[in-house]
């Protein structure tokens, strides 16, 4: 099965940006529906994108026009780029993989199979 393993995370000032990115082993992602979710203590982890096989991107409200995920088969590696970041972006942000070339659920954190171990955003 796949694994995954996020970098990029860090310390942003408000208005700032990061672009976090997801590489995968041990299976191409081309076969999976990808995403990013984030999380902060005491609270439910959340979607936040999502990316077919095809290119298809859906979007949690709270980040459309300034996030934007991407992914480069040739490098196995999905991308969130964050721009105009607030404070309430700061969590830590997880890549994950769901079993199925078009995204069931692309938000929904119980459709997905494989997960990272995390990055951290902190934007102050």
């Amino acid at each position: 099965h796949v694994q995954l393993v996020e970098s990029g995370g860090g310390s942003v000032q408000v208005g700032g940006s990061l672009r976090l990115s997801c590489v995968a082993s041990g299976d191409t992602i081309g076969r999976y529906c990808m995403g990013w979710f984030r999380q902060i203590p005491d609270k439910e982890r959340e979607g936040v994108a999502g990316i077919e096989s095809d290119g298809s991107t859906s979007y949690a409200d709270s980040v459309k026009g300034r996030f934007t995920v991407s992914q480069d088969n040739a490098k196995n590696t999905v991308y969130l780029q964050m721009n105009s970041l607030k404070p309430e972006d700061t969590a830590m942000y997880y890549c994950a993989a769901q079993e199925t070339t078009y995204c069931i659920g692309p938000l929904n954190l119980s459709r997905y199979n494989y997960w990272g171990q995390g990055t951290q955003v902190t934007v102050s």
